[in-house]
């Protein structure tokens, strides 16, 4: 398992995102590195756990639990196929493209070690929105993309450390329940009835989904 590819995005004014400037980070493109990577911040106030990557939209991107990206080469592969373009690392505006890693199979919780110090903590799946959609150019992407259910991984950092495209990737960390990227990103998307399973992860789960799971437990029980 490796970080194939390591991504930052600079500021682009784009004419598909609802941001209010017109400005969007989602244009990765692949460095060599090294990139230092550290917990940015309270979610609307700190943007990317990447060192010189830009997250414009702080109403729904970047803070602690959506610090860094993840996505599978092997995923990236599969849609590269259905959509008939090559689509180069980066190119779901994901931070990280790994190799070996099942990405949307991770557990909440799960923990990685990349490189010599690094640390994450995987929290959640990555909801798509216009501007994801904008900027590969597919129409009905955001509906595409959600029926696929192999969303990529949002991650907190858990030991703050440098990084480089090649570094070896080791899960230190697989919790016994069974909330997966998937399960998650399916409950909070197209199977609500999901969402008590979700409280399994416990603390470890991005708090807009444990929320969401709360609030319909406290509705229609468990």
């Amino acid at each position: 398992m490796k970080l194939l590819s390591l991504n930052l995005g600079r500021p682009k004014t784009v004419d598909y995102t609802d941001q209010p400037e017109g400005v969007t980070g989602i244009d990765k493109r692949p460095v060599t590195g090294p990139v230092r990577v550290a917990a940015p911040g309270t979610k609307g106030t700190g943007a990317s756990g990447l060192a010189g990557d830009a997250v414009c939209d702080l109403r729904h991107h970047g803070g602690d639990h959506q610090a860094v990206y993840a996505y599978a080469r092997e995923d990236l592969d599969a849609w590269s196929k259905e959509l008939g373009r090559p689509l180069a690392g980066g190119a779901f505006g994901e931070n990280l493209t790994t190799e070996g890693v099942d990405v949307s199979g991770a557990k909440i919780g799960e923990r990685w070690r990349i490189g010599a110090e690094l640390v994450l903590e995987v929290t959640s799946g990555r909801i798509p929105c216009r501007t994801f959609q904008g900027h590969l150019g597919e129409r009905g992407w955001v509906k595409r993309f959600t029926q696929e259910g192999a969303p990529g991984a949002y991650l907190r950092v858990i030991e703050p450390g440098e990084i480089r495209a090649g570094d070896a990737i080791e899960v230190v960390h697989r919790p016994e329940h069974e909330v997966t990227v998937a399960v998650q990103f399916r409950a909070v998307t197209l199977d609500r009835k999901l969402l008590p399973q979700l409280l399994a992860a416990g603390d470890a789960l991005h708090p807009e989904a444990r929320r969401s799971a709360r609030e319909y437990v406290e509705k229609y029980g468990s």
